[in-house]
């Protein structure tokens, strides 16, 4: 998911809180990557929109973090649903064909022959393989395998098989 700042800046979510944990202000997470190594690698974090430290994570079932402002379980619940983001200028840079779900959402989307066909409003992965959701021009949205012959990555913008859309 990309989002941007108050001044512009695209950020990138990491996560996302799915509630409090205990008493002391920390929070249960839902991470969009592999492990919590993705949230203390960095030392600006955008939580909710404001701006946070990091204080602790660790992994398990549902990983729990806490941020630096977040005390009480009330003000951890109060973050239920907020992203856990980070600039994109922060993030490593990628190896060839390489991407960040935020980089996609927004591309025009085109068939073989150039035609427009939609633009990518989300990616998905629910474990078979990433999956980019496709709104027409009329609002009517599918879901596409991101992988080669039916929908790829080329020059900035995604060349599909219009055979997929629904």
């Amino acid at each position: 998911m990309t989002t941007s700042g108050d001044r512009g800046e695209r950020r990138i979510a990491l996560a996302a809180v799915a509630g409090a944990h205990g008493v002391k202000g920390e929070v249960r997470l839902k991470l969009f990557s592999d492990s919590v190594e993705s949230l203390s690698n960095h030392k600006k974090l955008y939580v909710g929109g404001s701006e946070r430290r990091l204080l602790a994570v660790r992994e398990g079932k549902s990983p729990v973090a806490r941020f630096e402002g977040i005390a009480d379980r009330g003000a951890a619940e109060a973050l239920r649903g907020s992203l856990v983001e980070v600039d994109r200028a922060a993030l490593a840079p990628l190896g060839e064909g390489e991407y960040y779900y935020g980089d996609l959402i927004g591309l025009a989307a085109f068939d073989r022959a150039d035609a427009r066909v939609g633009t990518v409003v989300a990616v998905e992965n629910y474990g078979a393989g990433d999956l980019l959701e496709i709104e027409n021009e009329q609002g009517k949205r599918s879901l596409i395998p991101f992988k080669p012959g039916i929908a790829e990555l080329e020059n900035g913008r995604i060349l599909l098989d219009p055979e997929f859309l629904a």
